[in-house]
């Protein structure tokens, strides 16, 4: 029986305040989630949380967690 694997997704991507001063870029393999997390402040003591990051500027999806990190950088 052949089954059909999910392939992995990655994703870089780059937020900001709402007056845009601070920017923040991250990676994550849940773009939904992760932003999820940012809006709602649910990472206590973070720079996001701190800076009132929330607003999804750009992103871009990688195959491979490496390459992700790597253009993170």
């Amino acid at each position: 029986m052949l089954t059909r694997q999910k392939q992995k997704e990655y994703f870089v991507y780059i937020m900001s305040n709402k007056l845009v001063i601070v920017i923040y870029t991250g990676s994550t393999n849940n773009l939904l989630r992760r932003d999820w997390q940012h809006w709602y402040k649910l990472i206590d003591n973070s720079f996001t949380q701190k800076y009132n990051i929330n607003k999804l500027l750009y992103f871009e999806k990688h195959q491979t967690r490496r390459q992700a990190y790597e253009r993170e950088k």
